[in-house]
Parts: structure tokens; C-alpha cells; sequence
């Protein structure tokens, strides 16, 4: 058994935890007050926003299990900032050490009644597979950009390990079934070891409320891309209700794998970054976890840290010392750091016999071959550089490569002038904020350091870009851990530098660090949970797709998917029908390259055009020529052109305009605009209409075509601010119009011709896919609601295609759906135009 109480429950830590992690939180209200709970645990390492819960101490001679909670757990120390008086906090998690299955029941309840815990066991040789397999070998490499070129480089995709990780992931959920109340509680999740858990949970309650917050980097998506389950892993994210992030980059790097892997855009609202998923909406959440003040304030107060901090002061008096606290694994960079302390002496001879490098190595929490390189490497560089510029009484590197406690670690940090953490990949790492704080002090802590009162404190930092924490010390000095002569140079900088310029960066750096605490962080997810939550009830959920494709749709009470067997019903009885139908992205497919009609799209429009109850429109972006050429065989069919700026009523009548077009001389100064992103924005077309422009990036890079969009959707309305037009932006287009035109008109002129002929219909079917429909929805529910164009009695079947927000009733879920609908409505005129024949 391991010595420090309660120390393996449930590993969770930023990129490199042994065991995962959850979190329930409970709205305590009286009557749960005492809901069972589970405390979670994680290896005790700092560097890489760690986050340590607790240990376990088997008793043997009293044939007892003892615990204690570990006051270093982030995942403990969450529960400060959400409030021990509002929220009770129960964590779930598995404990790293076996428990014989005789004792399990034993353990349980002992961390159920004392620690309101419930720990999951997981068979030791399913665990090594899920952790040290698919975590350690597949998951953790890769999101921290090592790629598997080859089997030394993170190793092949194993599909055994992956399902070693689903079934863990599925354990954690039926744990968590035995103690979730659905409709009260909370459900936070914590790192990539669970990243399926919210599938399976969503499954089990699809109203569930559910967070998930990511302590490791998310790599960009031409590394993601490379995983073989990228998918699965996307999909079971989304099932969340909130994802968190430490960093912006970390999520723009999601948000983009949701666009270019599942055709999912997001959007900035009001402040908050969100994603439609199939009528859901997932929040994306950006704070850095910060360090417990409390805890941290409480080791600077302890005797032992004072006793420490003199002791060093003793040490290296005469000295400067410079720190570095790292895992001695492959990414945190501690060979590049000693080259650059080699670096600096080599270049700023002055320093040498005056500056130490203190390094701080925790031991690696992964195995193999690169772990064992980077210790060789390491301890000769070291064994190098010492013999270099060594000399009796002085060695530039000290190693310290034993486990130290918690308030060595602190006194170390008291003493160092400067604080280097230049990891090369790296989660969220709260080093320097330990830094900074511990230089902060105490009263007890001036005295040791000869320091009134009343002097200001200062610090140091030398920080790589690449760590989660970079973007919040906008006073530290920035480096590329990769370029030695920099991260010299950055060293000695941070030696050089004035004594006023130090307070002044460490001043700024401690107003940051002690106002976003752990507590600061937790209550400002918790609070964004609650917010994205709080609709759960105005939806009606249910779940589609097998496996981890399943997913839930939500849709507003009053908003539902399209019945055949209803509207055909509806269809039947009724003797008045207008119908209007959206061509692109309804009718034919989005993605198709062919946009002309097939034979089988013809035949059904002219069977529904021969039924003498109906008047059939179809409604598009194009052209009337284009048009013309793929309508020709319709009749009676009803065209609306260029968003129904012309409208024709039947094949034989003239086109009517139906706003007033003006002479297209706004053309000469959109069409250079346009020419330009066309030229720079590879994928992108022009398509030059009568009475329109459109710029169309669908072939182009979805975020790249995305932003050169806005930056034109910009530039055409300053350059055409004076002209007779509308800029607006599409579909994965951005098109300038004539003013007044949209389909809302062509509906208007429908139903108003319908009157004017004595035709008030009693049946109305209008669907759309994109915003431009919206317009003819909004027709047709005002013109019920009034009673003028349509009877208040009339069935309306306002549908959109796919399930997201809408001003239409129903939806369905893609073209093939609408295409068997529009087949089955023209089935049953055929019927009744065969049988008035017959008659």
C-alpha cells in the first residue's frame, strides 16, 4: 500500500492522470442533503494541473481500511468555489490499488458514510489495457502532437485497447447510474480519459445535465484527424452540455475538428461560444483552473516551510537560484531547459559560480523507451555541464530527482528568483502560479528573507508558449523552448532586469493568480452549467443512432418532426392545396454535384402539378434561365427565380418582377470585390445573375472561407453603402440582391393569386433548409394567424430541413426524407387524377 492516505482515487490530472474522473453535483436541498457521493484521486503532480484527491492506507493490523482526504486535489479543492452551503459534491472514481472483491463492499461503504464517496473497481488487466493502453499509448501522446509514425513514436492504433477504453468508460456510467438523481443533479466530467462517459450517460437520461472540462491540450485537427475513433470521440464530447477548455487555442482547435470532421459550425452569442447539435445546444466554456489559496497560504504558514526556506537561504547565499519543477517525461522540455542554462553561461561568462539551476524532477508517470532516453539524456547533460563550469563549493545544475513534499517544493519557490517552466507541450500547469503566490510570502517569511514589511515583492517568470497558463502571465517572459539562444537569452533577461520592473510584473501577476483561484474557476463552470441547462425542460428529448453515434434530438415543445401518415392523411381530405418547395439543400442535396433535376424530381412535380386542388412552386437561388432549362417539361409548374426576384405562375405565362429592379450599375464595383477573395480564397466562385451577385466558398476551406466571408460580407457593404442592394450572407455563400427581395414575397404572391381566383387554401406545404426559407415561413404563420390569405381551419405544414431552430413547425431530417414525402403526396394525386378520369 502506498504511504500517503487515500492517495489513489481516482487519478485526474492535466494530460496525465493514472485514473479518470467525475463529478456529481447535487442542488442540496433538504430532503438530499445526504446523497451518497464518490471522491476522486489523481497521482500528486503539479506540473501539469494535477489534479490529486486522495489516498488509501490499508491498516494491517487492524484489519481496517483508513482514509484521509489529501488537501493537494484540485477535484477537492473545486468544492470551495461552489459553496459548501449550496451545493454538495460527490465525486465518482476508481481506485488505482486492487481491492479483493471480498472487501469492495467494505471499502464502499466506508467511503460512502465517511467521504460520501463511491469508488468504481475496475479488473486490474482491463485497467492497465484502458490506462496504460489507450490513455497513455494512444490519447496522451497524440493530443500532445505525437504523431504514430512509428511503433516507437506512441505505437499503432490498437482496436482492443479502444474497446478496453469504451467498456471502462461504460463501468464509470453504470456506477454513476446507481447514484444520480436525473432531474437534480449535476454531472461534471474531468479529462480524456472519460471522453465517452457523456454518450453513455446521455443515453441513460437524455435531459441530463452534463459538463465536461478538458485538462490536457486539444490538438489542432490536421493531428486529430489522424486517430482512427476521431469521430466516436467528437460525437461523445457533444453529448455534454458545457465543454471546457483551459486555453482559446485548445478550443478553437475542437471547434474546428467539429467543422472540417462533421460539417459543425459554432457561433460567438452575447459572449458565449456555442454549437447546435442536432437541436441541442453545447456551450464551449474558456477559464484556466487556478491553484487553492487557502491550501497554498496554509503550507507558506507551516514552521516546516519556514525551517526549509532558512536553510536554503543558507545554501545559496551568495547565489542567484533559478527553478524548474517538471515530470521528467518527454514533453516538458528539462534537457532543452539545461542546454539554455548551458547556453547562458557559455554566453554571459559573468554568471558563472553566480547563478544555479535548481531542477526539480518528478518522476515520469508513463513507462517505455522515450521515458528512459530522457532520463539518460538528462542526467548527462547535467553530469556535462557541471563538469564544465563547475567548481569547488559551486555546481551550476543541481537535480533533485526524489520525491520532495509539498512544502519543500513551496520553500523552493520562497527562495528562487526566477521560475522556469518551458515544457514543449504542456496542459494547463500551475507551477508558476505556485510561483508567484509563495513569492508573495507572509509576515513570518519576510523575517527569514530580511524583508520589511513594507517592501514590495517580486518574481520571475520564464514561461513557454506552449503551456496552458502562458496566456494568462501577460508578464512573464515568453519563450520558444525549441530555441536554446532565446530561452538564454530569456534568462537572462529575468536576471537583469530592474528591481521595480519585477514588482511590477510579479504585482500583476499575483492580482491575477489569487482572484482566479480553484474556487473562482469551479463556481464560474458550475454557474455556466446551470445557464446552458436551464432549458432542458421547455425540450422534448429523445435519443436516435446505436452505439457511440447515438445522440439525443431536442426540439421545442411545439416544434416536431413531420408525420407521412399526418400530413398524407391531411392531404387526402382537403381540396385546396398550395405548395411551395425550396430547390438547393430541400429538393436536391447540398453536397450534389449535379444540380440539375433527376428524371424521378420531374415526374413527381408533374404529378402533383396535374392535380387540379393544387398550385406547385418551386422557389430558388437561380437564375430564370437555368430555371427555364431544368423545368421545361413542367407545365404547370410555378418557378421562382433568384430568391423571387422574377416569378412565373405556369411554363406558358410571362416572368413577373416582383419588386422593382433597378439597373444592375452597383455590379461594376461588387464585381471587383468580389473577383479579389475569389483570387485569394482557393474553392471560391462567382456567380453572375440578372439581378444578382453571389459569392460561393462551398469547395473552399470551410474556416479559411469562413473568415475571407465576413472580411467581404464587410468590405461589399462599405464599397455598396449607397446603392439599391442588400448584402447578405449564405449558406457557405455571401450574395448581394436588389433590397425588398425574398422569398417571403413569393409566398405572398401564392396565396394572394390563390384568393384573387377564389382558391382560400386548406392545405399549405412550404419547406425550406436554410434562412432565406425563413422569410416563407414567416408568411404563411402571419397570414394564419390573420385569417387573410389562408383559413385559420387550414392544415399548415411549415417544414424545415434538419432539426435546428426555425420559425417552421416541423422538420425533417434530410433530402431523401422530403424526397419520399413529396413521392408519397404525388402517389395519392396520381390516385385521384386516375380515378376523376375513370369517372
Amino acid at each position: 500500500m502506498v504511504s500517503r492516505s487515500y492517495s489513489n482515487l481516482m487519478d485526474l490530472a492535466s494530460g496525465e492522470l493514472p485514473s479518470p474522473s467525475f463529478t456529481r453535483m447535487t442542488q442540496q436541498f433538504p430532503r438530499i442533503m445526504n446523497v451518497a457521493s464518490i471522491m476522486s484521486d489523481i497521482d500528486n503532480d503539479p506540473s501539469d494541473s494535477d489534479i490529486s484527491s486522495s489516498s488509501i492506507q490499508h491498516d494491517h493490523g487492524s484489519k481496517g481500511w483508513t482514509f484521509t482526504w489529501d488537501e493537494n486535489s484540485l477535484l477537492l479543492q473545486l468544492k470551495h468555489g461552489l459553496g459548501p452551503d449550496e451545493i454538495d459534491v460527490i465525486y465518482v472514481g476508481c481506485l488505482k490499488d486492487e481491492i479483493h472483491p471480498t472487501e469492495q463492499d467494505e471499502v464502499s461503504q466506508i467511503l460512502l458514510e465517511q467521504f460520501k464517496c463511491v469508488p468504481t473497481f475496475i479488473p486490474p488487466e482491463l485497467f492497465t489495457r484502458f490506462y496504460h493502453g489507450f490513455c497513455k499509448q494512444h490519447l496522451w501522446p497524440l493530443f500532445h502532437y505525437m504523431l504514430p509514425l512509428s511503433p516507437d513514436l506512441g505505437g499503432r492504433f490498437n482496436r482492443s485497447l479502444w474497446q478496453a477504453y469504451v467498456s471502462v468508460n461504460k463501468i464509470f456510467a453504470d456506477r454513476i447510474m446507481e447514484v444520480i438523481n436525473p432531474e437534480d443533479d449535476y454531472v461534471w466530467i474531468h479529462d480524456y480519459h472519460l471522453m465517452v462517459l457523456p454518450t453513455f450517460l446521455r443515453k441513460r437520461f437524455n435531459r441530463v445535465k452534463l459538463g465536461f472540462f478538458l485538462h490536457s491540450p486539444f490538438p489542432s485537427s490536421e493531428i486529430y484527424k489522424t486517430l482512427p475513433v476521431r469521430d466516436e470521440l467528437l460525437r461523445a464530447l457533444l453529448n455534454s452540455d458545457l465543454i471546457g477548455f483551459h486555453t482559446f487555442d485548445y478550443a478553437r482547435h475542437f471547434l474546428s475538428c467539429c467543422s472540417r470532421l462533421l460539417g459543425i459550425s459554432y457561433e460567438s452569442k452575447r459572449g458565449y461560444i456555442s454549437l447546435e447539435y442536432y437541436g441541442r445546444t453545447v456551450t464551449i466554456k474558456i477559464l484556466p483552473v487556478g491553484i487553492d489559496m487557502h491550501q497554498l497560504q496554509s503550507v507558506l504558514n507551516l514552521p516546516e516551510t519556514e525551517s526549509k526556506v532558512t536553510d536554503l537561504i543558507e545554501q545559496f547565499r551568495d547565489k542567484t537560484m533559478l527553478l524548474g519543477v517538471d515530470d521528467l517525461d518527454i514533453f516538458k522540455g528539462i534537457s532543452l531547459k539545461l542546454l539554455a542554462m548551458e547556453q547562458l553561461l557559455i554566453q554571459h561568462p559573468e554568471w558563472q559560480g553566480k547563478v544555479v539551476l535548481v531542477q526539480i524532477a518528478n518522476p515520469a508517470r508513463g513507462t517505455g523507451k522515450d521515458v528512459k532516453e530522457v532520463k539518460m539524456e538528462t542526467y548527462s547533460t547535467v553530469k556535462r555541464i557541471n563538469e564544465t563550469f563547475g567548481r569547488p563549493g559551486y555546481d551550476p545544475v543541481i537535480f533533485i530527482d526524489e520525491p520532495l513534499k509539498f512544502y519543500e517544493r513551496v520553500a523552493y519557490y520562497v527562495a528562487a528568483e526566477c521560475c522556469l517552466v518551458t515544457a514543449v507541450r504542456d496542459g494547463m500547469n500551475l507551477i508558476p502560479y505556485e510561483y508567484v503566490i509563495s513569492r508573495q510570502g507572509n509576515e513570518k517569511l519576510d523575517k527569514v528573507l530580511s524583508l520589511s514589511s513594507s517592501t514590495p515583492k517580486k518574481s520571475m517568470l520564464v514561461v513557454s508558449e506552449f503551456i496552458g497558463c502562458s496566456p494568462s502571465l501577460s508578464g512573464a517572459v515568453r519563450v520558444n523552448p525549441w530555441n536554446i539562444d532565446a530561452v538564454a537569452d530569456a534568462m537572462d533577461c529575468a536576471l537583469e532586469l530592474s528591481e521595480a520592473e519585477k514588482q511590477m510584473r510579479h504585482e500583476k501577476h499575483y492580482k491575477y493568480v489569487s482572484s482566479h483561484d480553484v474556487g473562482y474557476w469551479a463556481h464560474s463552470f458550475f454557474l455556466d452549467l446551470e445557464r446552458t441547462c436551464k432549458d432542458h425542460v421547455k425540450r422534448r428529448c429523445w435519443g436516435i443512432g446505436f452505439g457511440l453515434s447515438f445522440r439525443v434530438v431536442a426540439l421545442d415543445l411545439n416544434f416536431r418532426k413531420l408525420s407521412m401518415e399526418h400530413i398524407v392523411s391531411d392531404y387526402k381530405r382537403t381540396t385546396t392545396r398550395a405548395i411551395l418547395l425550396d430547390y438547393d439543400g430541400t429538393l436536391m442535396p447540398q453536397s450534389s454535384i449535379d444540380k440539375s433535376p433527376s428524371s424521378k424530381t420531374i415526374e413527381m412535380l408533374n404529378a402533383l402539378c396535374r392535380d387540379k386542388n393544387n398550385m406547385v412552386f418551386v422557389v430558388s437561388a437561380k437564375s430564370r434561365t437555368t430555371l427555364v432549362e431544368w423545368f421545361g417539361e413542367c407545365e404547370k409548374l410555378g418557378l421562382a427565380a433568384e430568391h423571387g426576384c422574377f416569378l412565373r405562375l405556369k411554363r406558358d405565362e410571362e416572368w413577373e418582377t416582383c419588386v422593382q429592379v433597378e439597373e444592375c450599375g452597383w455590379k461594376q464595383n461588387a464585381r471587383p470585390v468580389m473577383t479579389l477573395y475569389t483570387e485569394t480564397t482557393d474553392g471560391s466562385t462567382i456567380e453572375d445573375k440578372e439581378t444578382a451577385l453571389v459569392w460561393s466558398y462551398e469547395d473552399a476551406d470551410p474556416d479559411f472561407g469562413s473568415c475571407q466571408a465576413k472580411e467581404l460580407l464587410d468590405h461589399l457593404e462599405s464599397v455598396l453603402a449607397n446603392e439599391p442592394v442588400t448584402v447578405k450572407r449564405g449558406q457557405s455563400s455571401v450574395e448581394v440582391k436588389p433590397q425588398g427581395v425574398s422569398k417571403g414575397l413569393v409566398a405572398k404572391r401564392l396565396l394572394t393569386t390563390m384568393q384573387e381566383r377564389g382558391m382560400i387554401p386548406d392545405f399549405v406545404l412550404c419547406i425550406g433548409d436554410d434562412r432565406s426559407d425563413e422569410d416563407m415561413f414567416e408568411v404563411i404563420t402571419s397570414s394564419v394567424a390573420s385569417g387573410e390569405l389562408i383559413s385559420q381551419k387550414a392544415e399548415v405544414f411549415a417544414c424545415t430541413v434538419g432539426n435546428k431552430p426555425s420559425k417552421a413547425k416541423y422538420y425533417l431530417d434530410d433530402t431523401v426524407e422530403i424526397a419520399r414525402l413529396m413521392q408519397g403526396l404525388a402517389s395519392v394525386s396520381e390516385q385521384s387524377v386516375n380515378v376523376f378520369a375513370f369517372e
